[in-house]
């Protein structure tokens, strides 16, 4: 997850490409995410952490006392509404945010962007640090099971996980699984036809649905040994 200003260039460039027009499509995704699914996780007076959060459009929409969004690329500060922290962080550190401070952590299709399952590990251990005892991550990727040989059509995607590898690196950093989901969202909107809101409701309402569109995994998991509320 180490990134030099040549890798941030690369990065922005690639996003340009990749969501040239999508930035507001994205943020009414996510909100709606966040009103029908992901709010039920996430206490109001909490403080939540968007781990690799891009342009912001989860952390934007979450209700919580705290926010903080995390990013190896300072422009992704931009996009932040008001009362959002913002930490630059290079590596799988999250320098800012102490010992059990955080009630959640989000963190979305980024795994399959470090170098190696080292750093994977390393990661969800900073995440470990950082969760409160009766925290929560919420984590969401592509599954390869199901996203076939287009999992590799994005240039930037290195390591290849599925519902069931992502529960044994989850392991390794000492984490219980709660809740794994092998197939909730569509692999991508990346080139899609966008989805009206009232159908994107709908989707998330009727789970017969997620198995039949959907190509990425959905876990909730907790310390190893504590029992989150």
């Amino acid at each position: 997850m180490s990134e030099g200003p040549a890798d941030r260039d690369r990065l922005d460039a690639i996003y340009s490409l990749r969501f040239p027009k999508e930035a507001r499509a994205h943020a009414q995704w996510r909100r709606q995410l966040w009103q029908d699914f992901f709010a039920r996780w996430i206490p109001p007076d909490g403080c939540v952490v968007d781990l690799g959060c891009g342009s912001g459009e989860f952390i934007n929409a979450v209700r919580a006392r705290r926010r903080i969004a995390i990013d190896g690329r300072v422009s992704s500060r931009d996009s932040l509404a008001e009362g959002v922290e913002f930490i630059e962080s290079q590596g799988v550190r999250m320098p800012g945010v102490g010992d059990g401070e955080a009630d959640v952590v989000f963190c979305s299709n980024l795994l399959e962007h470090l170098p190696d399952r080292e750093s994977v590990t390393a990661l969800l251990r900073e995440v470990h640090r950082v969760l409160s005892e009766r925290g929560r991550l919420l984590l969401l990727g592509p599954n390869l099971r199901y996203t076939g040989a287009a999992y590799w059509d994005f240039f930037d995607h290195v390591l290849p996980f599925t519902d069931k590898s992502i529960v044994e690196a989850l392991a390794t950093a000492d984490f219980r699984v709660e809740q794994s989901i092998p197939r909730f969202l569509p692999y991508t909107s990346v080139g899609s036809r966008r989805m009206p809101l009232a159908l994107v409701r709908l989707y998330l309402r009727l789970p017969p649905f997620w198995r039949l569109l959907g190509a990425q995994f959905f876990c909730v998991a907790s310390r190893a040994g504590e029992r989150a509320l």
